[in-house]
């Protein structure tokens, strides 16, 4: 029912910068919050930023200041500007959406993944 289709993920050289995008899909009657995380190999995914319903964001402290998320509600995409990227940035990113399909509780999905590599 609900897809994310993720791009924008790519080889880039330290310091220079990439945009992702995530459309969204779906059986979708209201979005709570659109997100996203990344995963380094062999650990948990991380929260990188997140932006809900009222144009609220919030960043990991790690990438404040180079990285921003961004929306576009009539499109129902999502966007991560990232500046200024360090080769600890090299992970797969993904697209994560929380919302309502109009029954009693939120639901969430998860994107397939993108990568980024950051590497001179």
């Amino acid at each position: 029912q609900v897809q994310l289709v993720e791009s924008g993920g790519g080889l880039v050289q330290p310091g220079g910068s990439l945009r992702l995008s995530c459309a969204a899909s779906g059986s979708i009657f209201s979005i709570d919050t659109m997100d996203w995380h990344r995963m380094y190999p062999g650990k948990p995914r991380d929260l990188v930023a997140v932006i809900n319903s009222r144009g609220y964001t919030s960043y990991a402290d790690s990438v404040k200041g180079r990285f921003t998320i961004s929306a576009d509600n009539a499109k129902n995409t999502m966007y991560l500007q990232m500046n200024s990227l360090k080769p600890e940035d090299t992970a797969v990113y993904y697209c994560h959406l929380v919302y309502s399909d109009g029954s009693y509780k939120l639901k969430d999905y998860w994107g397939q993944g993108t990568q980024v590599t950051v590497s001179s």
